[in-house]
């Protein structure tokens, strides 16, 4: 027997393998990232109604500019919200998320780890100039409404006398 015939079938089978593989990494396009062979993408058609019932956060009848998306990921989905209010409602729903400190200052020189609020067209609020924050794990607080959420973090940035913007991230 031809020992080049013996290793035909194998090379074959790796060889299909290697383009079955390599075809369905690259199908489906769009707007995702790929890290360590995972993907994660924006999920299609969730937006802020998913974003604020998966945060247990009711956006405010008066809020405007409402945004909000749902990044699936291979670990833990990120869930974004985004209005814009007055500053006493948005201080109001900071404090409805039970957080250990009230809303502070945010060092705007911290580098924002990922491009997030870019999905929704906005600036990410960790490069904005007198941002405050307030971030509280739900289930270390007792926050038993929020039993499924790991991490909230909340920035508000005023826009100007009548108007604040509300950025919420969560997972």
């Amino acid at each position: 027997m031809n020992n080049g015939s013996a290793l035909r079938p194998r090379l074959l089978a790796a060889l299909g393998a290697a383009l079955l593989l390599t075809s369905c990494s690259s199908a489906g396009g769009g707007d995702h990232r790929t890290t360590d062979g995972r993907a994660s993408h924006w999920g299609k058609g969730m937006g802020a109604p998913e974003a604020s019932a998966f945060m247990k956060v009711a956006v405010p009848e008066s809020a405007t500019e409402v945004k909000g998306a749902v990044q699936i990921n291979p670990q833990e989905d990120i869930y974004l919200l985004s209005f814009v209010t007055d500053e006493k409602t948005a201080v109001r729903v900071a404090e409805d998320l039970r957080p250990e400190k009230p809303l502070r200052t945010r060092n705007q020189d911290l580098p924002s780890p990922t491009e997030l609020f870019g999905h929704l067209g906005l600036a990410e609020p960790q490069s904005e100039k007198g941002i405050r924050w307030a971030g509280v794990c739900p289930p270390c607080v007792g926050d038993s409404r929020r039993s499924e959420v790991q991490w909230i973090e909340i920035h508000v940035l005023e826009l100007n006398s009548d108007r604040t913007r509300v950025y919420m991230q969560a997972f």
